[in-house]
This record gives C-alpha cells, sequence and structure tokens, in this order.
C-alpha cells in the first residue's frame, strides 16, 4: 500500500499522539448545497401520511414520489429525502421535529457529487467482517459530550452490527499536519479499509493520504473543499448547521426574560460562524428587539478553544453576569463549562450536536439545558460505514440538512414544550424555502 510520510516526524510515528480514544471535533465552511432535481421511481413503496414534523406509515402505495433522484425497488418510507439515492430496499421509520428513529434503512448506493442525503442509518446487506473502520478525531476524544461523541456513536453502532475496527486515534494541541498525515496512515497500516477524519482540520492530510491509497475509502466529516479533501474515494459528509442553529436562537428569543441571549464558538471559523449566523438570525426574527452577545474562546491556529471547559465558563459567566440569561455553545467540550456557568447563575444554556440533556456525564446540569441544536453525525458516520459494508461507497458530498432530518432541535426535558409549535413552524418554512437562513455573519 503506497503511504505518504513527513520526513519530519517519521521517527516519531509509532508514538506521536496517537491515543486510542475519540476526540472533539472542528468544522470547516461547508460548500454550497446541491440537491438534484429528480423524481422517485418505485416499485413497492409503502408511504403514511407525511407532515413537516412527522410521518406515520399507513399503506398507501405510491409510484413516484419527487424529493431526489432515488430509485427503489422496496421502500417503506418515513422519510423521503433530496439527493442523488439509489437503494435496492430502504425501510425507514418514524421522523419526529426533534429526533428520527430508523427501523431500518438498507443503501444499495449513494450516487457522488454535491447532494442532501437521508439522514435515516443503513443497515447491512453486506459482510460486514470484511470491512475494518478507522476513526482520526481531532482534540477532545471520546468523552468530549458533543460532536465528537456523536461520532463516536456511528462507529459503535456499526461495531455491534460486526464490522471490525482498526483503530481510533486521537489529534494533540497544537500538532502540524505531518501528524495528522502520519495518524491517517497509522490506520491504513492497521488494516482500516475504511476511515473516517472527524473535523475539517483533516482536509489537506485526509486529501493527500486519500490520493496515495486509493483502494481505501475516506470520509470527513464537515468540510468540502474541491482540490484539498474531494476525490473518487472520498465522501464529504457536511450538514446545515446554520439551519438547526435559527431554531434554537428563535427558542433562546422566546424563552428569554431578559431579552438579552449570547453565543459561544469554540474557534472563530467560517463553519462556527455557520452556528453563530443562525442563531442570531433566529433569534432576531423571532424578537427584534433582542440583544445578542458573541463571543468566540480562541482564534485560529489556536483550535483549543473546542476543548477548554474552563474557559468556556469563564466567558458564560461574564455574560450572565452581563444580563444574559441564556446561552448557546457551538463549542465541543468547552460547552460543558457553560452548563455549569449556567447552573451557578440559576439561567438557561443550549448544548449543541448530541442531545446533550441526555448525557450521563452532563446529569448535574441538566436543568438548564433548554434544548440543544442535534447535528447527527453518528448517522452520517454510519452511513459511510454501511455504504462500504454494501459495497458502493459513498463518494463526492453529502449535506444533512432539516429536510433530509440531518439537524434539529430537541426537546428533551419540556422546557420548550409550550414553544414548539412555533419551532415546528419555522421548521416547516425553512424545509419549504419560505425562511432563507443565513450562513455568514452579519
Amino acid at each position: 500500500m503506497l503511504r505518504v510520510r513527513s520526513l519530519t516526524v517519521i521517527a516519531g510515528v509509532a508514538t506521536a499522539a496517537l491515543v486510542l480514544t475519540a476526540c472533539g471535533s472542528k468544522s470547516t465552511p461547508a460548500g454550497g448545497a446541491g440537491t438534484s432535481s429528480a423524481a422517485t421511481s418505485s416499485a413497492a413503496a409503502t408511504s403514511g401520511s407525511m407532515t413537516s414534523g412527522a410521518k406515520t406509515s399507513s399503506a398507501m402505495t405510491s409510484s413516484a414520489m419527487t424529493s431526489g433522484a432515488k430509485t427503489s425497488s422496496a421502500m417503506t418510507s418515513g422519510a423521503m429525502t433530496s439527493g442523488a439515492k439509489t437503494s435496492s430496499a430502504m425501510t425507514s421509520g418514524a421522523m419526529t421535529s426533534d429526533a428520527m428513529t430508523s427501523s431500518a434503512m438498507t443503501s444499495g448506493a449513494m450516487t457522488s457529487g454535491a447532494m442532501t442525503s437521508g439522514p435515516a442509518a443503513s443497515t447491512f446487506t453486506g459482510d460486514p467482517s470484511k470491512v475494518s473502520v478507522g476513526l482520526a478525531y481531532d482534540l477532545g476524544g471520546r468523552g468530549d459530550q458533543s460532536f465528537n461523541d456523536a461520532a463516536a456513536r456511528g462507529l459503535d453502532k456499526a461495531k455491534n452490527a460486526g464490522v471490525k475496527v482498526a483503530g481510533e486515534l486521537e489529534a494533540t494541541s497544537g500538532e502540524p499536519d505531518s501528524a495528522k498525515v502520519d495518524r491517517l496512515n497509522q490506520l491504513v497500516d492497521d488494516g482500516a479499509t475504511d476511515i473516517v477524519a472527524v473535523g475539517f482540520a483533516y482536509a489537506g492530510p485526509l486529501g493527500t493520504v486519500a490520493k496515495a491509497n486509493p483502494k481505501v475509502h475516506f470520509a470527513i466529516i464537515d468540510d468540502f473543499t474541491p482540490g484539498t479533501d474531494t476525490g473518487p474515494n472520498i465522501a464529504n459528509l457536511t450538514f446545515a448547521e446554520e439551519q438547526g442553529s435559527y431554531l434554537v436562537g428563535a427558542a433562546a428569543a422566546l424563552k428569554s426574560k431578559s431579552g438579552h441571549i449570547g453565543f459561544i464558538g469554540g474557534v472563530n471559523t467560517p463553519l462556527i460562524q455557520k452556528f453563530q449566523a443562525g442563531f442570531d438570525a433566529g433569534a432576531k426574527a423571532t424578537k427584534a428587539s433582542i440583544k445578542i452577545d458573541d463571543k468566540y474562546i480562541t482564534e485560529p491556529p489556536d483550535f483549543g478553544g473546542f476543548n477548554a471547559p474552563d474557559k468556556g465558563q469563564t466567558i458564560a459567566k461574564g455574560m450572565y453576569d452581563g444580563g444574559a440569561d441564556v446561552v448557546y455553545a457551538a463549542a465541543g467540550g468547552s460547552g460543558a463549562g457553560v452548563f455549569k456557568a449556567a447552573k451557578a447563575a440559576g439561567k438557561l444554556g443550549i448544548g449543541v450536536d448530541s442531545d446533550q440533556y441526555n448525557l450521563p456525564s452532563l446529569a448535574d446540569v441538566k436543568s438548564v439545558i433548554l434544548t440543544s441544536m442535534i447535528k447527527k453525525v453518528d448517522v452520517a458516520v454510519f452511513d459511510f460505514i454501511a455504504s462500504g459494508v454494501n459495497g458502493k461507497p459513498l463518494t463526492g458530498q453529502h449535506i444533512y440538512d432539516l429536510k433530509a432530518g440531518g439537524v434539529d432541535f430537541s426537546t428533551s426535558g419540556g422546557q420548550v414544550d409550550s414553544i414548539k409549535p412555533k419551532l415546528d413552524e419555522l421548521k416547516a418554512d425553512i424545509i419549504s424555502g419560505k425562511i432563507k437562513v443565513p450562513t455568514k455573519v452579519g
């Protein structure tokens, strides 16, 4: 197998920054979302009533459902998503406004190119024992209680279904790209047939290693940079973070008693700015007079802001002391510090990526978690692994947006129950295109 090494780190490749754990990721500017206009032809598609919040399967036979280029020979649908997707047998469960449960969705293939990919996790039609998966995480590792734990859940689901795990390797603070190249190569050396790089920081290194190892399938979470991390053996798994953030921004404005809220980003990058852009827009559209404090923990090239709960707590405390009563943290592991500050101040926080209210590690602060902007990284990771197991690996860009169920808001804890009808209305307007959510601040 060909391999690319940085001469400056060859001597340390066996020991440098390779930790068997999972990590908190960073995000990148996602590429433009292209959706294909096409029809779905179905030989036997059983579908039920379709609403923006949920779909219930009844016994309606459809011969054509338009949602993307999709061909299905036997599809029971709880959700039809846009994008170019070919499936030999997909069965999906019910989708609700804050979560989607998939009972079984078997994907025969997903075509390459920019698309919106359905979030219902695929089941296996191939032999899972023939696939060995490696995950390369960024800072934080398993236990970041946010983005990277979501990626790890996708791996764990695949492992429980019979897929082998070649390794899980974690980055170290301040490392050069050459260390990431070595980490990816280590996974290749360990026999990984399918490798997932968690976070945009892997964009350049992954492109290099993927080109040198054309028989290995690669995926990168949160980046699509043509010419850098694109190629015939690369899948770019991206999300419409701004859309989910718009909904929790509206929730913050509706629940704020002081008319003053805050946003804390882990690192000031274009992708985290998407979270801010959506949050600010949702809050202002809901309450024009709302005051919003926006602050980032670190600036590039310092990416430690994704794993600095102490700094997150300090910044959040300042916002609460200044009058904010709801703060949204798009900051990976640093969000735990924001929740601590919220509890100490008797105020509220909003989680990100995972449904943080339900995480055991955050049980002592769950009472202050108003909602979370869910980003279904676990579904994207499992979709990628399943495509390899089924012999038709994903390639190209796959965008997980509100329409696809890839982002959403959580209702755990019941604190948004009173405003859920309004949030569902906004969600439907985003999906229909009535509301255009900005991706850039200002």
